[in-house]
């Protein structure tokens, strides 16, 4: 059996059975490292050499997580929480209603700007969700919707706006990487070529708000709140240094293309204006990092899983034997191709990763095919993207569950990566395929 598959589908079935993500991680790279004739020691080696790779996203997001913790002492959180919770207290069940929507319809807009307007990534949702759980719980809100909301607006977002994380995605590592293997894209508009995969995603999200998790359901009223987001005095001062805050690391991250960079500039504004006084730096900085400490180290795994996929050699004839069933045809030939790019993108747990492996075998395979730039754009851009939303090890389902799951009631698989899989993955199969064929 292909090395690649078996390692993912082991990954998957261990994570499936609540065998821990870094476990099932490494039991799954071994198991890939071995069929792929690496032997143990090697794989074992070769999988702690990839662990380097995840030290900067580690980094960056224990230095967000303080971010985060940071722009909580402004008090806002959870004073819109307590707003939203009273409302619900006293409202009727139409009012009650009304915020849900509201709710939701705020997250979403939250989702999409931490990509763009504020590139924060995923470090908005342990600041912001543990205080609305008491206001989500009250209102008998599924969150499996809410984590497919946030994941739609996390990994759709980049998918298809050149801005902020979509430049690098669309602009860098998509068409860079396409033109790199041989392909000329000068004068394709990216939007364009993703615009139908986009649109298969919101597809996905109208059906998990509007029929698949409609209905209420139920949730023990366990206060979750953020121990950083006690209460403290809401004046506009603290709040005028939040947004300015915000503004400096939203300008920094551009000028700089770091994460880390802007979230320590944004951190240290804090301290020099009094709001995080010296003497509480310290554990403002450590309640950050252990926020976001699993994530990270999720992430760090993750990278010495796909660093031995990469080094079983075995993507590659992966692709040739999928191509067998081509017999000449564009259809069969983009279906398998995204099959392909969901099943690594799965393993690997990072669309960003996946792409330049990605663009290297699809490239010559489409232009064999007689698929134009843009349908190539469309198919390796939906290829990549694919798996995201439902892997384990992505930081888009990662950070979702960090934020549901503070007061013990949300399960990472079985509330957010399958509900995200089966809502963003299908439809994104099935709109990438008419993109290919249509473009």
């Amino acid at each position: 059996m292909n090395a690649v598959v078996l390692a993912v589908v082991v990954m998957l079935v261990l994570s499936v059975a609540r065998v821990h993500v870094v476990l099932s991680l490494l039991i799954g790279a071994l198991v890939g490292g071995l069929v792929g004739g690496l032997g143990l020691n090697n794989t074992i080696l070769i999988f702690e050499r990839g662990l380097a790779g995840g030290a900067k996203i580690a980094m960056s997001y224990a230095m967000l997580g303080a971010f985060a913790v940071a722009i909580s002492y402004s008090g806002l959180p959870l004073l819109m929480a307590n707003f939203l919770v009273k409302k619900i207290d006293v409202g009727a069940a139409s009012t009650s209603t009304h915020i849900k929507w509201v709710l939701l319809a705020i997250l979403v807009v939250v989702s999409i700007s931490s990509q763009n307007i504020v590139p924060i990534h995923i470090a908005f949702i342990p600041l912001l969700i543990p205080p609305l759980l008491i206001a989500m719980t009250r209102l008998h809100l599924d969150r499996r919707a809410v984590a497919c909301v946030m994941t739609f607006g996390l990994v759709a977002t980049y998918m298809f706006l050149p801005y902020g994380f979509g430049d690098i995605f669309l602009k860098q590592i998509l068409l860079g990487n396409i033109e790199k293997s041989g392909l000329n894209v000068v004068g394709i508009n990216v939007m364009t070529a993703m615009t139908i995969p986009a649109i298969g995603m919101a597809v996905g999200l109208f059906i998990a708000l509007f029929i698949t998790y409609k209905k209420p359901r139920k949730y023990l009223d366990i206060n979750a709140s953020l121990e950083q987001s006690a209460p403290v005095a809401v004046t506009p001062w603290r709040i005028t240094v939040a947004l300015l805050a915000i503004i400096l690391s939203f300008a920094a991250q551009l000028y700089t293309k770091s994460m880390m960079m802007g979230a320590l500039l944004g951190f240290a504004l804090f301290m020099a204006s009094g709001v995080i006084r010296l003497r509480d730096a310290d554990n403002v900085f450590t309640q950050g990092v252990k926020m976001m400490a699993m994530i990270g180290f999720i992430m760090i795994a993750a990278q010495g899983f796909a660093e031995v996929i990469k080094e079983t050699n075995h993507i590659g004839p992966l692709v040739e034997a999928s191509s067998q069933l081509f017999a000449g045809s564009k259809g069969l030939a983009a279906l398998v191709m995204l099959l392909v790019g969901l099943l690594v993108t799965l393993g690997i747990g990072s669309s960003f990763s996946t792409v330049p492996i990605l663009a290297a075998i699809y490239v010559p395979l489409c232009i064999s095919m007689g698929f134009s730039p843009l349908a190539t754009v469309a198919l390796i851009g939906t290829a990549g993207a694919l798996g995201d939303a439902g892997s384990p090890a992505s930081d888009s389902t990662l950070g979702p569950t960090a934020g549901l799951n503070a007061d013990g009631q949300h399960d990472h698989m079985r509330d957010t990566v399958i509900p995200t899989f089966l809502h963003f993955n299908l439809p994104l199969l099935v709109a990438g395929w008419i993109a290919a064929m249509i473009l």
